[in-house]
């Protein structure tokens, strides 16, 4: 048990590090690629993100999305949260220990969504360590992540569509 409060605290500590070393990179370009970070425990329902990715006129085949369960058993991985990762693929001072989080991670997206309201570090530590130019989210508890929060229900995902298209007709992203 210590051990786990050890482990969690050196998770938080390289969020900490990641948020004051972050260079926030200027991008003049339209948006043409979106990762997905969400959480399963928190939603009824898968959301279109495939929707989200027509209405700000990106391909879907552009569109990556990757899903937080707390705890992934084998015969879940197959469902139809693909791919799925938890807490046990990040160890000690964030290091990655799944290849397929870690290739998430190493892609250079356009905008980062971190469709998430419950504030679990290890979804704070993927949006971190993002190599997204823009990271939108929901997250209220902590606004060092993200750079956009949208305030919305984590169900109501048609105002969250419409809101972050509002939001990137301003910046002239789309």
């Amino acid at each position: 048990m210590i051990l786990k409060g050890f482990k969690e605290k050196s998770k938080k500590n390289y969020i900490n590090s990641q948020l004051k070393n972050r260079i926030i990179k200027e991008f003049n370009t339209k948006v043409a690629s979106i990762g997905v970070v969400f959480n399963t425990d928190e939603i009824n329902e898968i959301p279109d993100f495939n929707g989200l990715a027509q209405a700000l006129g990106i391909e879907k085949e552009k569109v990556e999305v990757i899903a937080f369960k707390y705890r992934v058993e084998e015969k879940e991985k197959e469902s139809l949260f693909n791919p799925t990762f938890s807490s046990k693929q990040i160890g000690w001072r964030g290091v990655i220990k799944d290849q397929t989080l870690q290739q998430f991670l190493n892609k250079e997206f356009d905008i980062l969504i971190s469709y998430y309201k419950k504030d679990v570090t290890a979804l704070k530590l993927i949006t971190v360590a993002s190599k997204a130019k823009l990271k939108v989210g929901v997250l209220e508890t902590d606004e060092r992540i993200n750079d956009i929060i949208i305030k919305t229900e984590i169900n109501n995902f048609s105002t969250f569509t419409s809101e972050i298209k509002k939001y990137l007709n301003i910046l002239n992203k789309i």
